[in-house]
């Protein structure tokens, strides 16, 4: 029997891998929006807390455990690419509504989360403003392949 990793992910033939197989290709897709006007260190710092989140929502995009030639263990990763994409305020608003209307998982970062310090005070900055208010700065996503491009139309590949 398969596991789902097994049955979601195929292989390109003709491209070797770095263990010698095919690459690995996958049938879904994590991809994180950014907007277009933040400062570097917030793009940093909004991917790292948006993708914090998907692996909690769907674990079976989280790999296995590392460990290097000594032995000494590494935390799990991703198991796929994580791929960066950056739009303008319009382009994010109009993707965060249609991952909502596809029912992806899926994790926002708003620009009132530059001002808190900890989990709680972010929480209670986006339970206060109402879906269609949201100051987005990013949100993530994870699903089909299809519906992530779809999502993301209009956004351009982080440079």
């Amino acid at each position: 029997m398969r596991t789902t990793a097994e049955t979601e992910a195929t292989t390109e033939p003709g491209t070797a891998g770095v263990t010698g197989e095919a690459p690995v290709r996958f049938d879904t897709k994590i991809a994180v929006l950014l907007r277009d006007d933040l400062e570097p260190w917030q793009r940093l710092n909004v991917t790292a807390f948006l993708v914090s989140g998907l692996g909690t929502a769907a674990p079976e995009v989280i790999g296995e455990p590392y460990e290097d030639a000594d032995g000494t263990p590494y935390l799990p990763m991703f198991r796929q690419p994580v791929l960066v994409f950056e739009g303008s305020k319009e382009t994010l608003t109009a993707a965060h509504g249609r991952t909502l209307s596809r029912s992806l998982p899926r994790a926002v970062f708003t620009s009132d989360l530059f001002a808190t310090g900890n989990d709680r005070d972010n929480r209670a900055a986006v339970r206060a403003v109402p879906t269609g208010q949201l100051d987005l700065v990013g949100i993530a996503v994870h699903g089909p392949r299809n519906a992530v491009d779809k999502i993301l139309k209009g956004a351009r590949m982080h440079p």
